[in-house]
């Protein structure tokens, strides 16, 4: 498969993409009606009537087909289109009725063209008359991306121009002309000429070549074709020792021209005039809100439409780019904890047993630990400064359902979801929900709350709370320990999950 230019490290040549083995694998056999009969074609002959008669015949040096009782048939330079004819008004100067006719092209001729100038492979290479200029560049590998031009590819006969071919014509606006090639053509691509590099908000991103020096710069964004969101170019220039640097709107243009080794980035700038806030859980209304830019929750709080069982006093807030933090910087901590557990020294044999035991267990660990995924929760605990945040693109606003019920996870025996009792403080949840574990961490009990917060150790149970017993970390390293513990937390906080070791 070709290379994607929008991801690839370095910018590619617009037209190095066809030039990857699909030409030269498929030789041209099919009918084409301008093609013109040469020495060495095969041709199918069949008469019937009161004379029969079917052969292949090939046409001989003279550009002559022989054929029995009719004497040889003059058939080169011949269109193909117009073969049949030519052999049904020769037999009918010999049977003037009842012997019909047809004549068809078998195969054209084989070839061998050189191919040489700024190609990859130059050399010899075999293949048919009717084969285009495109099969035998790539049976040379195609043009050189590097040095050779996509612009200027001719073909000789005895030293003689023959045909000029412009690649681009056949990139751009699917046209080639077709040119039957003879034994011995040379095929010369010459060498590349000005180039201009074009990236960004663009549908073409490559290398694109010129024949000028200096061109419009609304030739190029011809072909590079800005996609519709586009706004603005800017041009890096080389003039000399020195860059410099062009910024203009797409639409005045009329008097930019780019000049060779130009560097063009098309950008959008463009600032959001409204915003997209997804609206879940406890809500009657439209679950897309549409605000403008620079909202803040208490705008978007003034659209809801909670439903009776809505605790709105919970309200939560989830966003892409905090969740998108929270995963960063777990997975700061995980590369700290692993390079610390593969680096950790020991001074005896059994010590050294130990710590690799241990790196497995924390590398297993590790692995599991990079899958959490964060939910990206916004922390809304002061509902009084709560309604200033301001809103971005793509949040979620979450309206939980009033719940009478304490979830018990992590570190019990049997995880459950209880029901509220004003009366029953964290251990008596985690006694009906069969105690702690051997791993649990019975100092390390946090309280989810439904906004968000996060509790350590309260005795001040509300409904819909959660309690997260943790898990133990035995280990001698402290520095093992302190890292374990940091991740558990933010595993805990950021994605309400108790990972156990």
């Amino acid at each position: 498969m070709p290379p994607d230019p929008s991801t690839s490290l370095q910018p590619i040549v617009f037209g190095s993409q066809i030039f990857i083995g699909r030409f030269g694998a498929s030789p041209f056999t099919g009918f084409n009606p301008d093609y013109q009969i040469a020495v060495g074609d095969r041709v199918n002959v069949r008469m019937w009537g009161a004379f029969n008669f079917e052969a292949t015949q090939q046409v001989d040096a003279q550009g002559n087909v022989f054929v029995p009782n009719i004497g040889p048939v003059r058939v080169l330079g011949i269109r193909n289109a117009d073969l049949n004819a030519q052999f049904a008004a020769q037999v009918k100067r010999v049977f003037k009725a009842n012997v019909g006719v047809y004549a068809t092209l078998a195969a054209a001729q084989p070839v061998k063209i050189y191919v040489t100038g700024f190609v990859r492979a130059p050399g010899l290479y075999g293949g048919l008359s009717s084969d285009s200029v495109l099969y035998y560049l790539d049976q040379a590998g195609g043009i050189d991306p590097d040095r050779g031009s996509y612009l200027e590819v001719d073909v000789l006969r005895a030293g003689q121009l023959r045909a000029k071919f412009n690649l681009y014509n056949f990139l751009l606006n699917g046209k080639m002309e077709h040119l039957q090639l003879q034994d011995g053509d040379t095929v010369v691509a010459y060498a590349r000429k000005f180039t201009v590099q074009v990236g960004g908000e663009v549908l073409n991103p490559y290398i694109f070549e010129f024949g000028s020096e200096r061109v419009p710069v609304s030739e190029v964004l011809a072909v590079a074709r800005p996609r519709p969101g586009a706004t603005h170019i800017s041009i890096v220039r080389k003039v000399g020792a020195e860059r410099r640097s062009e910024y203009h709107p797409l639409a005045a243009l009329s008097d930019v021209s780019i000049e060779n080794g130009d560097e063009i980035t098309v950008t959008s700038d463009k600032y959001p005039g409204t915003l997209l806030v997804r609206v879940e859980g406890a809500h009657k209304g439209a679950r897309t809100l549409v605000l403008p830019y620079g909202a803040r929750l208490r705008d978007a709080m003034a659209q809801l439409q909670p439903a009776p069982q809505a605790n709105v006093s919970a309200v939560q807030l989830f966003r892409r780019s905090v969740a998108m933090r929270q995963k960063e910087m777990l997975d700061a901590s995980l590369r700290s904890l692993e390079t610390y557990a593969l680096t950790a020294r020991s001074a005896t044999s059994e010590e050294a047993n130990l710590r690799t035991r241990e790196a497995e267990l924390i590398l297993k660990f590790i692995e599991r630990a990079r899958l959490v995924q964060p939910k990206g929760q916004v922390l809304l605990a002061k509902r009084d400064e709560a309604g200033n945040t301001l809103l971005e693109d793509g949040d979620v606003i979450k309206v939980p359902e009033q719940s009478n019920l304490v979830l018990v996870s992590g570190e019990v025996i049997l995880p459950n979801a209880l029901v509220y009792d004003s009366k029953a403080g964290v251990e008596d949840y985690i006694r009906q929900s069969g105690g702690y574990t051997q791993g649990a961490n019975q100092a390390r009990v946090l309280v989810l709350r439904q906004d968000g917060s996060v509790v350590e150790n309260t005795r001040q149970l509300q409904p819909g709370d959660e309690i997260l017993v943790m898990p133990k970390i035995e280990t001698k390293s402290i520095e093992i320990a302190r890292g374990l513990t940091q991740i558990l937390y933010q595993i805990a906080i950021a994605a309400k999950v108790a990972l156990d070791l």
